[in-house]
């Protein structure tokens, strides 16, 4: 749930053999199952399952990191496409400064595009930049990726303003010929929804230059009837309304962690999965993605 990467965890080692990435007011929530039938031809629909999780830098509710029980979770969901966050990257003790975008990319045999949405300096002189943020893993070729700047009100600054800053993820994907635009986010955590706010409008602007299908995943802080969440809603839907609470992980309260899709997508399933790796639950949702005749 929380932004600010400072949380204390303690550590249990875990050797992480790295991969080379292929790429370092108020609406009611329109649903997924409101539109049964994809837009467009008759040509048949494509299967996609995505997901989201909040990996909580790889610990789980008890405070201890171990990216192997992450990867665990993760294989558990057999998705093609996961939207990350939370994802710490050579970030510090708490997570054995492990690069775990590329780790868990290579524990899982997928691709993976990170996208920072913190980088510092190296903690030692000759080190690693230290970075923090949200990543895509995916088992289908990644045509384009980019890392976007939406509003944010910095953890790691005194006495911060609202300003333009990367950590928003969008990758390219190929799924047999379909070029479909999965975007990963993480919303700010505070109670004030102002920012949130800003950062909804930023996404939207974004997402109107994609073309074709579109999947936007993450832990929006915030559960789909909230007012600052209503502008998304005339321009996605909610793939997951029933799959279930998402946080905290061990008897959940909340749905802050959202499968939402373009029009023209339709949902066959959605599911949370009950683990506690995280102090968030992953979200899974099973979708079709139209495809035009040829």
């Amino acid at each position: 749930m929380p932004q600010g990467p400072g949380r204390p965890i303690r550590t249990a080692r875990v050797a992480a053999v790295l991969l080379a990435a292929l790429l370092s007011l108020t609406a009611t929530p329109a649903t997924a199952a409101e539109d049964a039938t994809p837009s467009g031809s008759g040509a048949p629909a494509v299967p996609l399952r995505v997901a989201t999780y909040n990996i909580h830098a790889g610990a789980g509710e008890d405070q201890v990191f171990d990216l192997d029980r992450t990867a665990a979770a993760l294989r558990d969901l057999r998705a093609d496409v996961i939207g990350l966050q939370e994802v710490d990257v050579h970030w510090g003790e708490r997570s054995d400064f492990t690069d775990e975008a590329r780790a868990l990319a290579e524990k899982l045999r997928m691709r993976v595009f990170f996208a920072p949405i913190y980088d510092l300096d190296p903690a030692a002189e000759g080190g690693e930049r230290r970075q923090y943020g949200v990543a895509v893993l995916s088992r289908h070729p990644v045509l384009h990726a980019e890392n976007h700047e939406i509003t944010r009100l910095s953890t790691q600054t005194p006495d911060p303003v609202p300003a333009p800053a990367p950590g928003f993820a969008e990758i390219v994907i190929s799924v047999k010929g379909v070029r479909t635009h999965v975007y990963s986010t993480h919303l700010d955590y505070r109670a004030d929804p102002s920012i949130r706010a800003a950062q909804v409008d930023d996404m939207l602007g974004i997402l109107a230059d994609g073309r074709g299908p579109g999947v936007l995943v993450g832990d929006f802080n915030a559960e789909p009837s909230a007012p600052e969440l209503a502008p998304l809603w005339h321009t996605l839907r909610d793939a997951a309304p029933d799959a279930g609470l998402t946080y905290p992980a061990i008897a959940p309260q909340k749905r802050i962690d959202l499968i939402t899709v373009s029009d023209g997508i339709t949902v066959t399933g959605a599911r949370t999965h009950a683990t506690g790796a995280s102090d968030h639950r992953p979200v899974v949702a099973d979708l079709r993605l139209p495809r035009e005749d040829r």
